[in-house]
């Protein structure tokens, strides 16, 4: 492949929902354009976009897949992208880089949940995009209807720029207005035949014609004054204003195609060319600093890598998008994420599995390189000069979670390692080994996302696994101030083991004054302050330790022994063994022994003096708290509602937005497990959530009692 100017480049990420015919349509253009000499299709398992096993086995892209190709002396750039939402993580990674969207629809099923959830996907990233729709062969095609829901979703802005002569298993012609002409398909090579248009056809291709120039004509002051002048304008006109159209996203151009017949690729594949905008027509990328780098070939080399994948035999493949400069094979560059010097030996251009080696990648390009020691997705590479760091792709928060073990221990190193791996791979899925739950955690975007991470465990990595149901990470906290006294005295024959400690509790509340006094029923507690040491402990919330002592009843030296044992308690919390927080501790009296006190007899007299005032504090078991909102077609609202009163959830609100009810509630964590399962029962597969982390609130009365008794029976058991 030769090397194009960024002017003659191409990004482009295909979205759509599942089964909408991205991968087909890919399959497509590179046959038509050479790339392939055999088109394969996807129930033959034989398409060059899904080539992992666990797509073939599945009949659907799990993983983005690059695709580079040549037409009319333009490259183009194709990211195939997966059309579940559980696997969103390429969708972010491909619009990242992309520079515009082919939005799929498919002809027979119109407007589908896919369709509504990527194009927030697209709004997001504020990309133009086009709309492709496909399938238009089915026998269950439906243009006129189609096109209604079409226009109904996206508005005045989307406008046909073609129309099918007929649909079902007979479509083989549509009608350009752009061009006036039928195109008609009579084979599947993909070469149009360029007719007149019919007599009974022309009424309808002259009122699209006009409302296209209109709208064309209106993103351009010098076009509108020659549409006024003349009432139409030139094909490269319409062109050029269907180009700044969408650049500004006042157009929605639709096209109409049969991937599996190839008709209309070509034609696709011309607008693509004329119409959609060239990397150094979209607004700059930004560093992390919030500064604007152009795409220009004549600038410093820099890079900025948006996925890393491994495979066998290869090893890691990272592939890159050329922000600025040009590359060739063996520049160093720097990485600026990491500190680090790479060398790229390799430059490739991708075609699925296939990758072969190119002279040059210039700014505004697509590419791939191996054997990067220190580099992944999200680095920015640039020359040694520059210090830019380009800002990250934001992935999605998890919606799914589940606790992972092997079924043989011996795994669990290698375990960890290959989890560690996959995230690398796909940011998505989250990690963690928790010292409280004694679980490894992992989270995805759903039940699907992480059933395709224990296949991978199971079948390419050889690591049997099990998922269990996670534990909920609670926590300890009190509600009043409680009194304490513990003696730790051991006699063992020589030097013994001596240390009183009399202490306080209460919670910890933000601004509130330092204690002074304490009124008890049988005591009264004036407390002078010797020290204050505040704590942002690392589970959340906070820990005040007072030194109180005065007359020297307990040595100074003591006083981070005691504190070490009160620490101890709060990491295996009293009632439960969560984690406490937000407590203040002072420490006001207490007895040494001039031969027996040392620091292990005040570490367990600290200790225990902490748990016996907590339990008499008014103890409380915190939940985690999450912020739900949940997207949901019109006529499940009653029916996810009424789930979510099952969970426990407190409604903060509801509105409406792009032809869903959005529900925004506070649901515990408890209540979440298989929720995505779930919600997609309830409703078909037709609404999505997104959870996030907002804050930490007692549990039940009933809630806490029950938990209070199962880790109680839990004790009993490892006695």
């Amino acid at each position: 492949m030769k090397v194009y100017k960024t002017d003659q480049i191409r990004n482009l990420a295909l979205l759509g929902n599942s089964s909408s015919g991205k991968t087909s349509l890919v399959e497509s253009i590179l046959f038509i354009t050479g790339i392939i000499s055999r088109k394969g299709d996807v129930s033959s398992k034989n398409t060059v976009s899904d080539y992992y096993d666990i797509e073939q086995q599945n009949g659907c892209s799990i993983f983005s897949s690059l695709m580079q190709t040549e037409f009319q002396n333009t490259k183009i750039n194709l990211l195939d992208n997966p059309g579940f939402d559980d696997f969103n993580n390429a969708i972010y990674s491909s619009l990242k880089v992309a520079d515009s969207v082919l939005f799929l629809i498919n002809a027979q099923n119109g407007i589908e949940v896919g369709t509504q959830i990527q194009m927030r996907y697209i709004d997001k990233f504020n990309k133009p995009f086009a709309i492709v729709l496909n399938q238009i062969d089915h026998e269950k095609a439906n243009y006129e209807q189609v096109m209604e829901a079409i226009k109904s979703f996206f508005g005045p802005k989307a406008i046909a720029v073609q129309f099918p002569v007929s649909t079902g298993s007979g479509f083989n012609a549509v009608v350009d207005v752009i061009k006036m002409k039928l195109l008609e398909y009579n084979d599947e090579s993909g070469k149009a035949t360029i007719k007149d248009i019919p007599a009974n056809l022309m009424d309808h291709a002259e009122e699209l014609r006009n409302a296209l120039i209109e709208a064309a004509a209106e993103n351009e002051e010098s076009l509108m004054e020659k549409f006024f002048e003349n009432g139409t304008l030139e094909e490269e006109e319409i062109a050029r204003g269907l180009k700044l159209g969408i650049l500004n996203k006042s157009l929605f151009p639709i096209l109409c195609t049969s991937a599996k017949k190839n008709v209309g690729i070509d034609r696709l594949l011309e607008f693509v060319k004329n119409s959609m905008p060239n990397p150094s027509e979209v607004p700059a990328i930004k560093t992390k600093e919030g500064q604007e780098i152009a795409i220009d070939s004549t600038g410093p080399a820099a890079l900025f890598v948006f996925k890393t994948s491994t495979e066998q035999h290869i090893g890691e493949i990272n592939f890159f998008k050329v922000i600025s400069g040009e590359l060739t094979e063996n520049i160093d560059l720097n990485n600026n994420n990491t500190q680090t010097k790479e060398r790229l030996t390799q430059l490739l251009y991708v075609n699925g599995k296939t990758r072969n080696k190119i002279e040059k990648i210039v700014a505004g390009d697509l590419g791939a390189s191996v054997k990067l020691k220190n580099t992944k997705f999200n680095h920015t590479l640039t020359a040694s000069n520059v210090d830019w760091i380009f800002e990250p792709i934001a992935f999605p928060e998890p919606r799914y979670r589940t606790a992972i073990k092997a079924i043989n221990e011996n795994d669990d190193e290698k375990l960890g390692e290959v989890l560690n791996r996959m995230h690398n791979e796909d940011p998505t899925i989250m990690v963690e080994y928790s010292k409280e739950l004694k679980q490894i955690i992992v989270s995805g975007q759903g039940e699907y996302h992480l059933n395709i991470l224990k296949w991978h465990l199971d079948n390419i990595f050889k690591i049997p696994t099990e998922y269990v149901a996670p534990k909920i990470p609670y926590r300890e906290t009190i509600t009043r101030p409680a009194q304490a006294e513990y003696r730790h005295k051991k006699q063992t024959g020589g030097a013994g083991q001596f240390g009183e400690v009399h202490l306080v509790i209460e919670p910890y509340e933000e601004g509130k004054p330092d204690p002074v006094k304490f009124k008890f029923p049988n005591k009264e507690i004036n407390l002078t302050i010797r020290g204050k040491e505040e704590y942002d402990l690392p589970w959340g919330g906070k820990l005040v330790y007072y030194n109180c002592i005065v007359g020297g009843s307990i040595d100074s030296r003591f006083m981070p022994a005691i504190l070490k044992g009160i620490m101890e308690k709060m990491e295996e919390g009293p009632l439960t063994g969560s984690y406490a927080r937000d407590i203040r501790v002072a420490v006001y009296d207490g007895k040494m022994h001039p031969v027996d006190s040392n620091e292990i007899s005040f570490r367990l007299a600290g200790r225990n003096a902490f748990k016996e005032a907590f339990k008499n504090a008014g103890p409380r078991i915190l939940e985690p708290i999450y912020d739900v909102e949940v997207w949901v077609p019109s006529e499940k609202m009653g029916d996810v509602m009424s789930d979510l009163q099952t969970r426990r959830a407190i409604v903060m609100g509801m509105s409406s937005e792009k032809g869903f009810e959005v529900i925004k509630a506070k649901v515990p964590l408890a209540e979440m497990n298989k929720y995505s399962t779930t919600l997609n029962s309830i409703t078909s597969g037709r609404a999505m959530y997104f959870m996030k982390f907002a804050e930490y609130a007692q549990v039940p009365a009933e809630i806490q009692d029950k938990l209070l008794k199962e880790y109680e029976a839990q004790q009993k058991e490892e006695e």
